[in-house]
């Protein structure tokens, strides 16, 4: 199971958002000097936001990740204003590996189909954020009446085989992942699930742990991280035993 870190970027910096909510931001610094801190710490994988882009519905930082990439040798996966073949193109075509596909998923799920069929099952990822058990949209602004599981299972019939879930009660509250919820979305789809949301210290990701076998195959951490609450190289070594 992979940690991942999570750069979110906002005016060209590195932010951290309080339950997904724009005006409760915190600034952690340069995006690209906080990719080469996580790449020397260890990280296997980036996981980078363009929180302007997730307002806008369109990438509004796509240089600044070029950049990113350019500088830092480890595979990135990219969420955020991802509304059409077009940007998913631009971004692959700067070295993205994984694409994420947030509210275009529940309101145009045909892009997800002719998306695997162009660039394959492995670049895209849809990402089922959740209030109250539905899916939110817009970045993080409206809710749905679709469930996660509702999602997450049309996703699979529509050839989708990751998801990065997140609980956004928990996201940037340092109050513990929603591991019965990250569960049963693995369990009840089959899909891969990344988990989000609410990791604090090591002892999340060692319950996170504990539930692996059921699909899910890693953890995004990102206040944890920059409050120095949970050090990654630590989380690391636990993942590897």
């Amino acid at each position: 199971m992979e940690v991942i870190p999570a750069i979110d970027i906002r005016n060209g910096q590195c932010v951290r958002l309080y339950k997904g909510d724009f005006e409760k931001e915190t600034v952690y610094g340069e995006p690209l000097e906080m990719a080469k801190l996580w790449a020397s710490k260890g990280a296997t994988r980036l996981h980078i936001v363009d929180l302007d882009g997730a307002l806008d519905g369109k990438p509004q930082n796509l240089e600044l990740i070029s950049e990113i990439i350019n500088e830092v040798s480890l595979p990135v996966q990219v969420g955020g204003g991802i509304r059409n073949l077009e940007t998913i193109q631009n971004y692959l075509n700067i070295g993205v590996q994984r694409v994420i596909i947030g509210t275009a998923a529940i309101e145009n799920p045909d892009l997800v189909v002719t998306a695997i069929e162009k660039f394959g099952a492995e670049a895209i990822v849809v990402g089922i954020d959740a209030k109250d058990g539905y899916v939110a949209t817009e970045g993080w602004l409206e809710t749905s009446n679709t469930t996660i599981i509702e999602l997450g299972q049309a996703m699979k019939a529509r050839g989708i085989e990751w998801v990065v879930f997140t609980d956004i009660s928990k996201d940037g509250t340092l109050s513990g992942l929603n591991i019965d919820s990250t569960k049963k979305l693995a369990e009840e789809t089959g899909l891969n699930v990344i988990a989000s949301g609410g990791v604090s210290k090591l002892k999340d990701i060692k319950e996170l742990q504990k539930i692996e076998e059921s699909g899910v195959k890693g953890v995004i951490t990102g206040k944890a991280l920059y409050s120095e609450s949970l050090d990654l190289e630590e989380a690391i070594a636990v993942m590897e035993v």
